[in-house]
């Protein structure tokens, strides 16, 4: 075995063994670049003509992702990007309907300065609105998705604190039985004795 094919085996096994993680893989219509090394990537799919946000490296520190066509970001897209300082997202047709709730929120935790540039194109009486002063009356057809959730968890919650109440009850009356029982039991043998 050749040089050159020692170089490759090994290569090909380290690649076997340490597959390059899904943190270091650039979307393929974007441009990335590190920041240095442990300080994340910086990745600019601006100006893509994007209709969907791509599958995004976890140590994404800049995303910028103005001037696209993305009209909405489904639930849980950006989830990952905990490390995130900057995004741009201005300059795309964002549609600010109920679909458009989740990258509010998102960006309400993540970029405020973002958030103040991100306009609503439709639907027409929404048209140029920034996204931060959305109310909730504007998103009137979400308030049928909105209390869904936090209904499941209000009930998820009323069960188990009463499921908590019912036992402390039945830890309570066990109690209560028991000292009766041993009182019964101390009655009768203080009986038997006499």
């Amino acid at each position: 075995m050749n040089k050159t094919e020692l170089v490759t085996v090994v290569g090909f096994a380290m690649l076997l063994l340490f597959p390059p993680s899904h943190a270091e893989v650039c979307p393929p219509p974007c441009r990335c670049r590190s920041l240095g090394e442990s300080k994340g990537l910086h990745i600019d799919c601006s100006s893509r003509q994007l209709r969907e946000v791509p599958a995004l490296p976890l140590h994404t520190r800049r995303l910028y992702l103005h001037n696209n066509s993305l009209s909405w970001v489904p639930p849980g897209t950006l989830d990952g990007l905990r490390g995130l300082e900057e995004v741009r997202m201005s300059d795309n047709p964002w549609n600010c309907d109920c679909h458009i709730l989740y990258l509010k929120l998102w960006l309400e935790d993540i970029s405020a300065a973002s958030l103040a540039n991100v306009r609503c194109a439709s639907p027409a009486p929404l048209r140029m609105k920034p996204l931060r002063q959305l109310t909730g009356n504007e998103l009137g057809v979400c308030k049928r998705f909105l209390p869904i959730k936090c209904l499941d968890f209000f009930w998820r919650d009323l069960i188990l604190i009463a499921g908590v109440i019912i036992t402390l009850i039945l830890v309570a009356w066990a109690l209560k039985f028991s000292k009766k029982l041993v009182c019964q039991i101390n009655l009768r043998q203080y009986n038997c004795r006499r």
